[in-house]
C-alpha cells in the first residue's frame, strides 16, 4: 500500500471556518515567532522559531484552533 493514500473529500464534504470575532470566513497566514535561548540550544545566540497561524483579513483575530495548545490562552 502506498504510504500516502489519497483521500477523496468535495468542498461539499466540508464546513466554512469562521472568526470567532467577527465571523468572517476569510484569513490571511501570519507567523507567530518564538525564541530559544543560546543556553537551551548550544549557540551563542538565540534561535528563533516561525509558526504558522491563520489570521482574520477583517479583525485580525486569530481562532484558538489555529494555535499550538502549548500557546493558547
Amino acid at each position: 500500500m502506498n504510504e500516502q493514500q489519497k483521500v477523496n473529500i468535495g468542498i461539499e464534504d466540508t464546513v466554512a471556518v469562521e472568526c470567532n470575532e467577527c465571523s468572517s470566513m476569510y484569513f490571511e497566514q501570519a507567523l507567530h515567532i518564538r525564541k530559544a535561548s543560546g543556553l537551551l540550544t548550544g549557540q551563542p545566540k538565540p534561535s528563533y522559531m516561525p509558526i504558522p497561524v491563520f489570521r482574520c483579513v477583517d479583525c485580525g483575530h486569530i481562532n484558538d484552533e489555529f494555535l499550538p495548545k502549548e500557546i493558547r490562552q
